[in-house]
């Protein structure tokens, strides 16, 4: 049997509406490196040689789930310092999902982790992998 896409160095990628505000929010508010590929998309260059493709919807709507996941050190950390740069976390307040006044969601039965969303309203999240 062939292992047929075994090897292909898969990525993922997700639309916007506006490819400008996207450039800005992912290279300037979050740091990322951002390139204009080919026919006008972004990439988004990751950590470890990952990319992701950004890529122009006039008619865009956006997913109601989490779109890029950032594992970091320290999700207060690094919440404080994206809020300080003009992110906005969200807010939850269910039985199974709640997060503080900061936006971190700390309950035990999982990951330390905050969402966010983009210019778009994709929505993003900063957790702390398992240890």
């Amino acid at each position: 049997m062939t292992t047929l896409l075994k090897e292909s160095r898969a990525f993922s990628g997700f639309a916007v509406p506006d490819l400008d505000a996207a450039k800005t929010f992912y290279a300037k508010t979050l740091g990322l490196d951002v390139t204009t590929g080919s026919m006008g998309v972004l990439e988004l260059h990751l950590a470890g040689g990952n990319h992701v493709l950004i890529y122009p919807k006039a008619d865009h709507t956006p997913a109601s789930y989490t779109m890029l996941n950032f594992p970091v050190a320290n999700v207060e950390h690094t919440v404080d310092e994206l809020t300080a740069r003009g992110v906005r976390f969200e807010h939850y307040d269910m039985p199974q999902l709640k997060t503080d006044a900061k936006g971190i969601c700390r309950d035990p039965r999982g990951p330390v982790i905050a969402w966010f969303k983009d210019p778009a309203g994709n929505i993003l999240s900063l957790l702390e992998p398992d240890k």
